[in-house]
């Protein structure tokens, strides 16, 4: 199948018509248009398999972000011109009976797109709409600075330490042996200073209060590392305000359930699609 690489040639009306572009975009295939979020450092191959074991007919659009794969760094702010570019990407392509499914800060970014335009479906995959509350509770925004301690440290770690810091970080995220040096991989090779400055955007948002927005049916699938238990009510709660929606939970997986369970993956996306997308 004939794959178009599109890059999207601007940024901010305010910005040189030149500027980097905080998006690349592979578009393939006929059909209703699905576009695909990775996470933070991770390329859009991520969601090449997934893509592959697609039931139907669908023009696809998969997104990498500026930073990462290779691609050149935009400064910052970093997360809104992405969620802006996309924004713009897809009324340029006027991409109408719209899929979004988003892993991990794909899924934050696919929240906030559906909560701004009109939408067919949306499909989020392990992330959560305000994972500060989670992570660091009761701790305000405007408290998390890109000149801190913290981050001047991981800006100045030494090679062999960040890479042992992505090694250590990847098992947490995927059960698959094979596959903790890859993702490792993706944040050893991403520009340092959007590595930093970009979790620091991450950590600032809380999408909660957009999500009264969302109308569509909403597929919301999560990872039941530490536990089912522990991770359902999380999910329950991150989500409260969303109208329509349907949570399931992946069984004996982490973070990348496209490589935990792949198959409860693919089953999930497609029983989605026949319903909302054919």
């Amino acid at each position: 199948m004939k794959k178009i690489l599109f890059i999207l040639s601007t940024l901010l009306l305010v910005q040189p018509i030149l500027s980097q572009s905080p998006i690349q975009v592979i578009k393939s295939g006929e059909g209703n248009p699905i576009v695909f979020l990775p996470g933070f450092t991770t390329p859009g191959s991520v969601w090449d398999e997934t893509i592959e074991n697609l039931n139907g007919t669908f023009e696809t659009h998969v997104v990498s972000y500026a930073g990462f794969n290779g691609l050149e760094s935009i400064g910052t702010p970093w997360y809104a011109p992405i969620k802006q570019a996309l924004i713009d990407y897809i009324k340029e392509e006027k991409l109408t009976n719209l899929t979004l499914i988003g892993h991990s800060m794909g899924g934050n970014l696919a929240t906030e797109i559906a909560a701004e335009l009109d939408v067919q479906g949306l499909i989020i995959v392990d992330a959560l709409s305000c994972m500060r509350e989670l992570m660091m509770p009761g701790v305000p925004a405007s408290s998390l600075q890109y000149d801190s301690p913290y981050n001047n440290q991981m800006l100045n770690m030494p090679a062999d330490g960040f890479k042992n810091t992505a090694l250590m970080m990847a098992r947490n995220l995927t059960n698959k042996e094979d596959k903790v040096e890859l993702i490792a991989s993706w944040s050893i090779a991403a520009d340092r200073k959007t590595y930093v400055y970009g979790y620091t955007d991450l950590l600032k948002l809380d999408l909660r209060p957009q999500l009264e927005n969302i109308t569509t049916d909403v597929l919301i699938l999560g990872a039941a590392f530490p536990s089912k238990e522990m991770v359902l009510p999380n999910f329950e709660k991150q989500y409260a305000n969303l109208k329509n929606k349907t949570i399931n939970i992946a069984d004996d997986s982490k973070h990348f359930i496209m490589y935990d369970q792949p198959e409860w993956l693919y089953n999930q996306i497609n029983s989605y699609l026949t319903k909302n997308a054919q």
